[in-house]
């Protein structure tokens, strides 16, 4: 569908795709386990497969606009939504009167969390630039190709609710959820960053 659409064509798909989908919690027994056993950042193919799919629609408007933008900076993913989304079972939530991103204070905030997963300053460049890239990091970054959510582009965002109930608003809530999710599929910062910048994504 997307290849027939191209890439404004499955954004709009997706979207409506997204809006029709019920509203029912999608944790099974199988993700019950996981939570229990720290495992959530285990391989998905089917979240893959919509991360790949999202990277190649981004990349076909980008060849329709007539500009690579690739490495550069001029091609932000995302849009700021004035609500924080809801799905899978959760309720959307207004944000805090007042309570505007602040990439400065958040990435102070992952930088005195790094230690907390063993890693040193050396990993540090890489954290930066991964999650500059995803999401300029804003807590309330949200895709509009795939509908990943958050400074680390949880796909869906409910994913990050085992770190903590406000996931759609704690900009604190999503870092330790995303370091968690890289330690535990890729080992390191370094590791996600090369991942994202062989594949579009991580």
């Amino acid at each position: 569908m997307a290849v027939v659409l191209g890439g404004g064509g499955f954004v709009a798909y997706r979207a409506v795709q997204n809006a029709n989908e019920p509203v029912t919690p999608k944790f099974t027994l199988d993700d019950f386990g996981k939570i229990a056993g720290g495992d959530l950042s285990a391989p998905d193919p089917e979240t893959d497969a919509l991360k790949n799919a999202a990277e190649q629609a981004r990349r076909a408007d980008l060849l329709k606009e007539g500009r690579s933008g690739a490495g550069k900076g001029q091609d932000l993913d995302w849009v700021i939504p004035e609500q924080a989304p809801a799905g899978d079972g959760f309720p959307p939530m207004n944000f805090p009167p007042g309570s505007d991103p602040s990439p400065g204070s958040n990435k102070a905030t992952a930088k005195t969390m790094l230690a907390s997963q063993g890693w040193g300053e050396d990993q540090w460049g890489c954290l930066e630039q991964l999650w500059q890239k995803e999401s300029g990091w804003n807590e309330r970054a949200m895709n509009r190709y795939s509908g990943a959510y958050g400074i680390p582009q949880s796909l869906p965002g409910s994913k990050m609710a085992s770190a903590g109930g406000d996931w759609q608003t704690n900009a604190a809530t999503q870092i330790k959820w995303g370091l968690g999710y890289i330690k535990g599929r890729y080992g390191t910062p370094c590791g996600a960053w090369g991942h994202s910048q062989s594949v579009g994504w991580y």
